[in-house]
């Protein structure tokens, strides 16, 4: 691995964030204001980005000179287990065309961004960058790996043919402001956080949650990873993609205590073993990451009541839930 010896510097350069309402695209966007950069961005209902012929032309039109691929279609397990072909579609198309489309117009430098389920279900804790496709992967998410795992691929191939300066990074789970509340499409964050706020406003005493709470999670602060992503977009050039994260995990359970004493929530928990749990440990093996001079810098206590302020302000109060008093 090795670090640009010079950095690319963002300051005037016309930036790309593709996915800018999501939520990992809205914190890119709040990091970079603080860089100088032009950002650049499109909505859905101009451009659909699983389109190559509309992606083309508006790359080439506007002609950024780096591109954060932020955009994707996402969800948590029950989404990925009941919408296979959409997630493996949609981000294969979505990242192929900003990729080619990039080259086309001569994008200086473009940034990959994954997801930590590339990584087989079952690989040696903590996971590091070499452990990719060194074993089957998790079966409630693979369609949504397989098109990551192609992205991180895709990048790479143009690195070596057409010596494109395109980069890779595979955050951990993400968590905080834009997420999604949806139960059917969240994560697990967003989704224990509306139950639980959802039973304080109610006076439940207990809250139905997945599996056995056993298994062991990394969480990241998305507002860290955007910094993450500046961070090497500036910094880093190699045909390596990189782990983001904290490099420390909870179980299910604790996530949910910690969640519980965000809201103020005083009930108990009633685990459904029934529902699938999921890989059993997912942390990450961000040493590399470190060497570079970058770590995470939001606990995910600080970070927990941080979101649970804006799900109070954004969500609770359009969705129904109660505001508790």
């Amino acid at each position: 691995m090795t670090a640009r010896p010079e950095p690319f510097d963002l300051k005037g350069r016309r930036v790309w964030v593709a996915g800018h309402r999501g939520m990992v695209g809205a914190a890119l966007m709040r990091r970079l204001g603080s860089t100088g950069a032009e950002i650049l961005t499109v909505p859905r209902a101009t451009v659909d980005l699983r389109r190559q012929t509309r992606v083309e032309d508006w790359v080439a039109r506007e002609k950024p000179d780096a591109v954060f691929v932020a955009a994707a279609t996402v969800g948590g397990i029950l989404a990925n287990d009941s919408r296979p072909a959409e997630f493996l579609y949609d981000n294969l198309a979505i990242e192929a065309n900003i990729i080619e489309a990039s080259r086309r117009a001569g994008v200086r430098k473009l940034f990959f961004l994954g997801s930590s389920c590339i990584y087989p279900k079952f690989a040696p804790q903590p996971m590091n960058e070499d452990a990719l496709l060194t074993g089957a992967l998790e079966p409630t998410n693979q369609w949504y790996a397989i098109a990551k795992i192609a992205g991180i691929k895709l990048g790479q191939a143009y690195r070596r043919q057409y010596g494109c300066d395109y980069i890779s990074a595979m955050p951990t789970n993400l968590y905080g402001p834009g997420d999604t509340y949806d139960l059917k499409a969240s994560h697990v964050v967003p989704a224990l956080m509306h139950k639980i706020h959802r039973a304080k406003s109610s006076g439940a005493n207990t809250v139905d949650i997945w599996g056995t709470g056993t298994p062991r999670r990394e969480f990241l602060h998305v507002d860290d990873l955007a910094d993450a992503c500046v961070f090497l977009m500036e910094r880093y050039s190699d045909e390596s993609h990189l782990n983001i994260g904290t490099g420390t995990d909870v179980t299910i359970r604790e996530l949910a205590e910690m969640i519980a004493a965000a809201v103020g929530y005083t009930g108990g928990f009633q685990f459904d073993t029934t529902k699938p749990d999921g890989t059993p440990r997912k942390l990450l093996d961000v040493s590399r990451l470190a060497a570079l001079g970058w770590r995470a810098r939001i606990t995910l206590a600080d970070g927990l009541r941080q979101t649970y302020r804006w799900y109070l302000e954004n969500v609770a109060v359009t969705t129904g839930a109660a505001t508790p008093r």
